[in-house]
Order: structure tokens, then sequence, then C-alpha cells
């Protein structure tokens, strides 16, 4: 019988073994560039007779930069070789006897090749992957009936590949008429040499006697008159020629430059966008594969045309002839530097960058990547990178052009790195793994700015050339804004400065403007997305919880969404100023709500168990007209990072009245001790999950097992919870002796309902702002409930009044 994850597995398998079926089927240029992905490092056979086992394995489970990931690599290169030299060995017959050796040679072969590098392995078939099953997806997208997007994206991707082949053709017709060009000047030259020869012969009739001369005469006249007479009308036609062949340049050109404008302002850009929103929780922003396949195709066609220019203006050199033509070369050789100048500088880009939050003498990583790197060869001279904290100020310049060359605000440990080509991914990059920022210089901050709201960039820079010191190129490229923080106590204030950049920065902006208001709906979209990522949960914010949000935003009672839709939240409202009563920002409680949902509550807010966005007068009203027991989880307004349960249940004080109870926040140190669910397992006064779940349906298979039998004779302590208003008889045999830990509740409203013997009278200081115990956490109720026992009864009793 087959599991549920064995049986939706099996589809996936179907599926990707389609794309090796499907693979094979493609025509024309998509089978090319399959095709041109095997070779020695990784023979097609092998591909073919493998494509299952191949499809089926987790490569992307295995993360190239981490090195201590090579011995998962090394098991599936062993994997790999056995299953080749199985496949060998079952071969028969004649055909099957030279496929057993070859497929053998084969293991051989990727046993010496990968044995020392077995990342490479995985780098190199993750790719194949990728690229087959993009020229899959391409090549069936017009058929297939996938969503509005994908149709657009296949339509812009096939505008994209029809301006390259218009560009081939144009190229191939550029490189016939140089051809011709230069094939009628070598006979325009030889004719050439014929007309000295003869204008020779007729210099040399001079010395001979007049009969002779007169004799021979005529004829060399007549030679010279049809070859000078052919020498014009030829000299005219190669003019003709190369002014044809500029214009056609000039067409290419414009051609390319439109190209260039569209994958590298366009298509890089949105890349790049989606590099940035991924620091937000945003999907991620996907590989490069695409983008490089095509600056390499703008790489190569800039390049032969440069080469045809540099052909066609020695032709010139060679054969001068009066005309413009000496002044169309040099605009088309500047026109083309300028175009392969933008293509390089513009595709030196981080691939990987470094953390946003940037903590001092931490380690750190980042990666930088060449796309047209191995289209131009740049690797036979691999390039050093180097790599500088700037501030905010030095970026400006930068982009200016000004001189800042050694301009730092820091100092980075490890921050060189040479330029490493993958032969089989045909990439070139730089891997910083170790880079630690050793020590920062701030700036002179502006008003109520802070240290977190002051950000810097790692400058990355290199050097060099192409086409052998033909053209050397200094590109530069920035990262993201990053904070630098000394203390993990900034953490937070940090992040929502990046969190803010990432999310409304412009392309094209001055470093690093953003706007200092937004529209409500927009910061939703990015909190929600934020939200989401950092709690690794699909369930988002609702509506409802965003007019929660608003409502704590803007201090307003509106319960319309309505309402808040043209409403803009500025900066200091997000984390500057503090809300109406709090000693914290809308962003810092946020940010406490999130890092307590990832880190004890996300199953049960995946389960739907937690309300969490509702006010305490909200949650009043929702559990009155609920039977006793009936509670809710709802984070507290008071404290950041702080959860509590509110349930509905009889005043002790005045019989037949109900009323709504809030137990103590309970906060990451809690959780630490004792989960959620063993807490409300703990509360058997709490019955149904709001709105009418019963509580163990919900929670009890998040349970902790009862605790083993006492063994030699030791009886296990165990943790338990309490409310001592709430407390009902209810021993558990297994669990030996417990020892409890108790939590105070607040009702509400708080009418001051009797106090028994742990606790002392409550009175109005020990309740905050929200009428919840403002303790520091549950360790301190465990020591206070400790003392009172340890007093003689008479004094705990004494003083209790009914």
């Amino acid at each position: 019988m087959k599991t549920d994850s064995e049986s939706s597995a099996a589809p996936q398998r179907v599926l990707k073994m389609a794309v090796w079926i499907q693979a094979q089927q493609l025509q024309g240029d998509a089978l090319h560039q399959m095709q041109s992905l095997y070779g020695q490092h990784f023979p097609i056979e092998v591909r073919h007779y493998l494509s299952q086992w191949i499809e089926s394995q987790l490569w992307d489970a295995i993360d190239l930069e981490n090195p201590q990931e090579e011995f998962k690599a090394k098991r599936l290169l062993d994997s790999l070789i056995q299953e080749l030299q199985n496949k060998a060995e079952h071969q028969v017959g004649e055909d099957g006897f030279l496929l057993k050796i070859k497929l053998g040679h084969y293991a051989s072969q990727l046993k010496s090749t990968y044995d020392r590098c077995p990342l490479e392995l995985v780098r190199c078939i993750k790719h194949i992957l990728y690229t087959e099953q993009r020229l899959v997806r391409e090549a069936t997208n017009s058929s297939s009936p996938v969503g509005g997007m994908m149709d657009s994206m296949s339509q812009k991707y096939q505008q994209i590949n029809q301006a390259f082949e218009e560009l081939r053709l144009l190229t191939q017709d550029t490189e016939n008429d140089l051809r011709k060009l230069q094939h009628n000047q070598e006979y325009f030259i030889i004719q050439y040499q014929e007309s000295l020869r003869i204008q020779a012969q007729l210099t040399s009739l001079a010395t001979l006697p007049p009969a002779d001369r007169q004799l021979r005469e005529p004829a060399l006249l007549s030679k010279r008159a049809t070859v000078e007479a052919w020498l014009t009308r030829e000299a005219n036609t190669l003019q003709k020629y190369r002014l044809d062949l500029a214009e056609k340049h000039q067409k290419t050109l414009q051609l390319l430059r439109k190209q260039q404008t569209i994958i590298l302002d366009d298509e890089l850009i949105q890349w790049k966008r989606r590099q940035q929103l991924a620091g937000n929780g945003g999907p991620p922003e996907g590989g490069l594969d695409i983008l490089q396949s095509w600056c390499e195709k703008l790489a190569e066609t800039i390049w032969q045309n440069r080469q045809q220019i540099r052909r066609a203006e020695h032709l010139r050199q060679q054969l001068p002839i009066p005309g413009p033509i000496e002044e169309l070369l040099n605009e088309l050789n500047s026109t083309i530097t300028d175009i392969i100048s933008a293509l390089v500088t513009s595709t030196f880009i981080i691939e990987k960058q470094p953390p946003q939050v940037l903590k001092t003498q931490t380690k750190f990583a980042a990666t930088v990547r060449l796309l047209v790197g191995g289209k131009l060869n740049v690797h036979m001279n691999p390039p050093q990178v180097k790599a500088t904290i700037v501030s905010e100020q030095q970026a400006k310049a930068l982009l200016k052009n000004e001189n800042t060359r050694n301009d730092s605000s820091g100092e980075i440990l490890n921050n060189n790195c040479v330029m490493e080509y993958h032969q089989t991914t045909g990439t070139l990059s730089a891997h910083f793994r170790n880079m630690s920022l050793k020590r920062i210089k701030r700036s002179d901050r502006r008003g109520a700015e802070s240290v977190t709201e002051e950000k810097f960039t790692i400058l990355f820079e290199s050097q060099f050339s192409v086409g052998g010191n033909e053209l050397v190129f200094q590109v530069k490229t920035l990262s993201l804004p990053v904070v630098v923080i000394v203390h993990g106590s900034q953490d937070n204030n940090a992040t929502a400065t990046v969190l803010w950049d990432n999310a409304f920065a412009e392309p094209g902006r001055v470093p690093f403007l953003v706007p200092d208001k937004v529209l409500w709906p927009q910061l939703c979209d990015a909190i929600n997305m934020k939200y989401k990522a950092e709690v690794q949960s699909n369930r988002g914010l609702s509506e409802e919880n965003l007019v929660f949000l608003a409502q704590k935003a803007f201090s307003s009672s509106s319960s319309s969404p309505d309402d808040y839709r043209n409403m803009t939240m500025t900066w200091s409202q997000f984390n500057r100023e503090s809300l109406p009563g709090r000693n914290f920002t809308f962003w810092q409680w946020f940010d406490g709500v999130m890092e307590l949902t990832k880190k004890h509550l996300k199953p049960h807010w995946n389960d739907g168990a937690i309300l969490g966005f509702v006010n305490k007068q909200q949650a009043q009203d929702m559990l009155m007209s609920k039977p006793n027991g009936t509670f809710l989880l709802r984070f507290s307004d008071s404290e950041i990072g702080g959860i509590t349960i509110a349930w509905v249940a009889e005043n002790p004080n005045k019989a037949g009245e109900r009323m709504v109870w809030n137990l103590m926040p309970y906060t990451t140190k809690d959780f630490s001790i004792r989960s959620l669910a063993d807490r409300i397992s703990d509360l058997n006064h709490l019955l149904f999950l709001y709105p009418d779940r019963p509580k163990d349906e919900v929670f009890s298979k998040y349970y902790t097992p009862p605790l083993s039998k006492a063994v030699d004779g030791y009886v296990k302590p165990q943790i338990k919870q309490v409310v001592p208003e709430f407390t009902t008889t209810n021993p558990d045999p297994a669990s030996g002796n417990p020892t409890y830990m108790d939590h105070g509740a607040s009702p509400a409203p708080v009418n001051h309902p009797h106090t028994y013997g742990i606790y002392p009278p409550m009175s109005e200081s020990m309740l905050d702002a929200d009428g919840d115990f403002d303790l520091d956490d549950t360790m301190d109720v465990a020591r206070h409930v400790e003392e009172l026992l340890r007093r003689p009864v008479e004094s705990q009793w004494g003083g209790q009044q009914s």
C-alpha cells in the first residue's frame, strides 16, 4: 500500500520523466540549445539511459555554496556511477555489447572528472534539468492552457527570440556583403596593379625607336583607357558597397541597441526588483540562466558586428577612396563600443546579496557574476573582485562618476575574491564566503534618525579586458542597502528600515531615496508578504486582520476596510513614534507578533486556531454569546510578542452573571518552558476553541506525551499550569506529584473577584494598561508561589476575607 507522500510523488516523477521525452521532440534552435548542454563533461547517452533515475533525485536539496554538502553530492555521484554500471551489465546482443563498453567508459570518465569535485556534477545536472524544462516550457507554452501571465511571458520571450533571429540574419547578410566587398576590392587592386603595369610599359616606350613605339603604343593606350574606365566604375561600385554595408550595420546596431534595452533595462531590472522583494519575503527572483543566455547572444552578435566593422575599416585603409565612409565607420565603431561597454558593465551583477541587516564581527557571504564572462573569454585571465562598504553619500558620488577612489565607510575582512569559471554551466562568478565587517564609520545623522535608519551598501568592483586587451573595462555594482548593527537588540529596527526600502524603492532612484509616506494598502502588501515569509505559512493576513492593524496604526475605531484605502502612513508612524499610551512603535509590536508566531505558534496559526489580531473589546463581544469555557487566542495589545487567552466563565462574585477573563500574556520565555498546546491542556476550564471546536480536537496532536513511571525510586517532577480561580482537582496518577506553575487571570471588565491564598489582593498597580498582569515572565510567578508556600499556614490564610 502506498503512503500519501508516495502517491503524491508518483505523478511528479511521471511529469519529470515527460520532460526528457518532450526534450527529444524539440525543433530548430531549441533542439540545438538542448544538444549543446551535453559533451564530454556529461554525455547525452548518460542522460538518455538514466533519465528516470536522474529526474527522481533531489538535486535542488543540495546547497552548492555550502562545502559541507559535498558528502551528499559524493553520494549522488557514486549512485550515478553504480546505475551506469548496472545499466551496462544488463546490455545483451551485438548492439548491446558496444553500448555496454560505451556506458562502462562513461562511468569511468564521470568518476575521474567529478570524484574530487562532486558539487560540480550537481551544478552541471541542475543546469541541464533547468534548461531542458525551460526549453520544453517555451516550446509548449503557446499551445498549453496556462495562465495569462505565462502567455504574456511566452509572448515576450518569443518577441526577444524573434529579434535575435532577425539580428542573426542581418549579421549573416553583412558578413556575406563584407566577403563580397573584400573579393571585389582584391580584384580591384589586381586591376589597379595591371593599370600600373600598363603605365610602366607606356613609359618604357619612350626609350624605343619611333617606329616600334607607334606600333605598340595605340594598343597599350587603348588597354589603359579600358582598365581606367573599369577602375573608375569599380571605385564607385566599391564606394556604394561600402556605404550600403555601413547602412546595414547602422540598422543592425539600431536593432541591437533596442534588443539590449529590452533585456537590460526591462528584464534584468525586473529580476533585480524581484531580488529586492525576495528580501522582504517575496517569491524567489528566479534563476539567471535565461538572462545569461540572452546576454551571451547579445555579446556574440555585438562582437561579430564589431569584428565586421573593424574588417571594413581595414579594407578602407587598404584602399582609401574619398567619400563619407571614413566618418561613417568612425561613428559605427564608437556606437558598437558604447553598446558592448553598456552590456559588460550592466551584466556585472550580484547573484546572491549580502545580508541587509549586517552585524559587525559576523561572517557573511555574497556572490557576484558576470553574465557575459564566458562568451567574451574573460575567464582566460580571471579577474579579481574587491568588496568595500560605502555610505549613502559615497554611493551617490559613485553613480555621478565622482572620484571616490579610496573612500570607504569601514573595513571588510576577506574582501578580495577571484572570479571562477564553471565549465559545465558556463558561468563566471566570484563567491565571497567568509567576509566579515570589522568596523564601521558612521556619518552624522539627521534629526530624529537613529543608527538603524542609516543605510550603507557593499560596492563590488573589478577590472578586466576582452578581445586580447582590445577593450579594458572597469566594472562596479552596488548591493541592496544594508543597515549595520553592533548588537542583536538593534535587529528589529534595522529590519524595519530594510523592509520599507525594499518595498517602496523605485527603479533608477538616487541612493537610497524612498518615499516618506505610502498608501496603507501598499504597506499592507509589504507586511503581509513579510509575515507569510517569516512564519513560513500560506495563511497570510486576512482583511479583518488588516483592519485591526489599521485601527492600531491610526488609533481609529472604524471597522470598514474602505475607510483606510486612501489613508497614508508615514515612516515616523511606522517605526519612529510610539503608539498612543505605549512605549513601542507599530512595527515593533508587529515584529514581536511575527517572532512569537514563527518560533512557537506556527502550527496553530496554520491550523486557524489563533485569531490573533483581535482587541480586548472585540474578544469580549465574540465570547459573551458563546457557552462557558469557550476561549480564543489573541495577541496582546500591551506587550511586544505576547499572546493571551480570553475565555467566558461565571462571575464568582455574582451568581448567574457571566464575564470574560483574560490571562496574563505569554511570551517566548513562557513557551520555552511549556508549549501553548500543553498550557491549554492544563487548563480544564477551557473547553471550546471559538466558535465551537472542542479544544482536544484542535490541540491534542501537539500535546507532550505523559512522563514515564518512576525509575529507581525517583519521581520525576512535572511543570503544569493552573489559574487559581479556576483550579479543579484532576489528579493524573501517571504523572507523579506535579509541581504547579500558576498564571494570573484578569476579568473583563475588571470586577476584582475574590483573591485566593497564593496571591495577595490584586491592586490596580499590578495591572497594566490593558488590564493584564505586567509580570516579567512565568518563572517570576513560580518563584512567587514558592515563597508564599514556604510561609506558615496561619499567615497565609489568616488575612483572607470572604
